[in-house]
């Protein structure tokens, strides 16, 4: 079961790249169509979003966190980001939990604040 997440965030494309940006979009989702049907990631959701002026949209993979690392470490996967880089604006990834791996570092959370004194 997935309990890693990887959050690939991008914001506003670059203007006159838009028609590049769609072909870099869609050749994302068939490397994630693909690493999906060979077992490299669990899953993967894609959203898009209203204009807000902040973030266009996201893809989350889903995996473990040996899935997740092979993936960040994989050719494919670091060129097609360096493309997405010269297109969009605010591309971000951040790593991140689900599923049993919350569970797990809110453990860890819950265990350091511990060791801080509360205040009243």
């Amino acid at each position: 079961m997935a309990d890693r997440v990887l959050f690939i965030s991008w914001g506003t494309p670059v203007r006159g790249a838009e028609e590049r940006g769609l072909e870099v979009f869609n050749e994302s989702l068939g490397m994630f169509g693909r690493m999906q049907q060979d077992g490299r990631i669990e899953g993967f959701d894609v959203m898009m979003f209203e204009p807000n002026g902040t973030m266009a949209g996201c893809i989350q993979l889903h995996g473990s966190a040996e899935q997740i690392a092979s993936v960040r470490e994989s050719e494919e996967f670091r060129r097609t980001m360096t493309q997405a880089s010269l297109i969009v604006d605010e591309l971000s990834m951040t790593g991140g939990y689900a599923g049993d791996g919350v569970a797990r570092q809110m453990a860890i959370y819950q265990e350091a604040i511990t060791a801080i004194p509360q205040r009243a």
